[in-house]
């Protein structure tokens, strides 16, 4: 059996954060509504929300503040023929999303009367795909 491969000088600093386990709480609508909304009040993630509720440690700052989505590759087909792109352009399309969501804050409009998820789906199941 060989060794296992060396892993990068800059890698070994994310060593605990490799071994870590992701754990889902499968619980009622009621507590994931009630960790969501404790968690954006205080403007941290569901998953420091969940960690301060435990009485575990958190990091002061989050080390990397992002949005994140799940995107299959019906997805990406979706998003490349909307800005464009080939679908194999990952890249791209990540950067025109993020360029979307951006102007999605900037628009006070969208801002101040920001649909929520049901409308949004109703409206994107009523009306075809626009193209940017």
């Amino acid at each position: 059996m060989s060794p296992a491969p060396r892993k990068p000088a800059r890698w070994q600093g994310s060593e605990p954060a490799l071994r870590a386990v992701q754990v889902a709480f499968d619980v009622e609508e009621a507590v994931m509504e009630a960790v969501r909304v404790a968690a954006f009040h205080a403007n941290v993630s569901t998953s420091t929300q969940i960690r301060s509720v435990l009485d575990l440690p958190v990091a002061a700052r989050p080390k990397r503040p992002r949005l994140t989505v799940s995107l299959d590759g019906a997805d990406y087909e979706l998003l490349a023929q909307r800005y464009g792109l080939a679908p194999d352009d990952r890249l791209g399309i990540k950067e025109a999303a993020t360029r979307e969501l951006i102007a999605f804050v900037q628009n006070a409009k969208n801002v101040k009367n920001a649909p929520n998820v049901k409308d949004a789906q109703e409206q994107n199941s009523a009306s075809p795909s626009k193209k940017k």
